[in-house]
C-alpha cells in the first residue's frame, strides 16, 4: 500500500505543545489518551496438528523500496529469521539498480526479480535457498504483467506465488481495474491448482474483515476496504483458498501488517492487515503457523512468515 493512502481516520494536529519555544499552556482537564492496544506475537508453532515438523519456512515483506529497505537494515532481520524462501513486494527497483548487499547474499543462491516497465514502481522478488523446478513471471495478461506484480515458483509439492496486488488508488481511480485484476488472478491460481496446490503470499491490498483494520467505519469508501475489494477476496476464499493467519487466529484483533507513516500510526498501532499467506485446501493439513512479525522495522509494512509441512 502506498504511504500517501488515506488509510486511517485523521487525528487532530498536536499544535504548539511539541514546540519547545512555544508559550507553556495549562494542561486541559479530561480523560487521558488511551494507550495503544498492541498485538503480541504468539510463540511459533513449528509442527502441524498431526505432529509432523515444518520443513518449509517462507517470509513475505512489502519493503516499500528495496534500496531504502536495505539501508534500514532489513537484511539483518532476514538473516535472523532465516526463511527458506524470501518474497518481496514493492521493490521499486530494476535489476541494474539492485543493491550489492542483496544480490551477493550467499543464504539465497537462487534469486528472481521482476520490475515494472515504469521505473521506480511496483516490482516483486523471490529469493530461494533451494532451486525451484521452474519460475515464471506474470499471469499471462499484458495489461497486468507490465506492472511487475507476480512471480511463480514451482517446487516439488506446490506452487509458490508472490504478488503485489494493485492499489485501487486515491479516489478509487483504479477500482474497476482492480476488480478485473482480482478475477484474472483468481483464474490464474485455479489454473495452477489443476497441477499442484498453491501458496500465495504478498501485499494483497485489502483488509478482508472489520477485525483486520483499526478504523473500519471511517474507511469503507477508501482503497483497501471497499465492498468490491472485500468481495473479491471473499470470492477467492470461496474458490478453495484459506487465509492462514485468520484460520490459526480467528478472533485475534489488533494484528496488523501495515501502518501509514502519518500521524505516528505505527506507535499507536493504527493499522491494517494487508499481507497474507493463502493456501490451497490440500495444503491445510500441513499448516503449522502463520505469523505477523510486527516488531520488524524497515518499511511501512512488517514481514509475515509461514511455517508449513510439504
Amino acid at each position: 500500500m502506498k504511504r500517501g493512502k488515506k488509510a486511517e481516520a485523521a487525528e487532530p494536529a498536536s499544535g504548539d505543545e511539541d514546540n519547545e519555544t512555544a508559550t507553556p499552556k495549562k494542561a486541559k482537564k479530561g480523560k487521558e489518551p488511551e494507550p495503544p492496544i498492541l498485538y503480541e506475537d504468539h510463540p511459533d508453532v513449528t509442527a502441524a496438528a498431526d505432529g509432523r515438523k515444518a520443513n518449509m519456512k517462507i517470509t513475505s515483506w512489502n519493503v516499500d523500496g528495496l534500496r531504502a529497505w536495505v539501508k534500514k537494515k532489513g537484511l539483518e532481520w532476514v538473516r535472523e529469521e532465516a526463511p527458506d524462501v524470501l518474497c518481496l513486494q514493492e521493490t521499486k527497483c530494476n535489476e541494474k539498480s539492485l543493491p550489492a548487499e542483496i544480490t551477493s547474499m550467499p543464504e539465497f543462491p537462487h534469486k528472481y526479480w521482476l520490475s515494472a516497465e515504469k521505473d521506480g514502481y511496483s516490482g516483486v522478488a523471490m529469493l530461494c535457498k533451494t532451486e525451484p523446478i521452474n519460475v515464471t513471471y506474470g499471469i499471462g495478461k499484458e495489461e497486468h504483467d507490465k506492472e511487475g506484480r507476480v512471480i511463480t515458483a514451482e517446487f516439488p509439492a506446490f506452487f509458490l506465488v508472490t504478488t503485489y496486488v494493485p492499489n485501487s488508488g486515491k479516489g478509487l481511480v483504479r477500482l474497476e481495474y482492480r476488480k478485473t485484476w482480482d478475477a484474472e488472478l483468481q483464474a490464474y491460481l485455479l489454473g495452477l491448482e489443476e497441477s499442484k496446490p498453491v501458496v500465495m503470499c504478498g501485499d494483497l491490498n485489502v483488509a478482508h474483515q472489520e477485525i483486520d483494520l483499526k478504523n473500519p467505519k471511517g474507511n469503507k469508501k477508501n482503497a483497501g476496504f471497499t465492498v468490491e475489494e472485500r468481495e473479491g477476496f471473499t470470492t477467492l476464499l470461496a474458490a478453495g483458498f484459506t487465509d492462514s493467519f485468520r484460520h490459526r487466529y480467528p478472533e485475534q484483533a489488533n494484528a496488523y501488517s501495515f501502518w501509514t507513516y502519518m500521524m505516528n500510526s505505527r506507535s499507536k498501532n493504527v493499522g491494517w492487515r494487508l499481507d497474507y499467506f493463502l493456501l490451497s485446501e490440500a495444503l491445510m493439513p500441513g499448516l503449522c503457523d502463520s505469523k505477523i512479525r510486527n516488531q520488524a522495522m524497515g518499511s511501512d509494512h512488517c514481514p509475515i512468515t509461514l511455517f508449513l509441512v510439504v
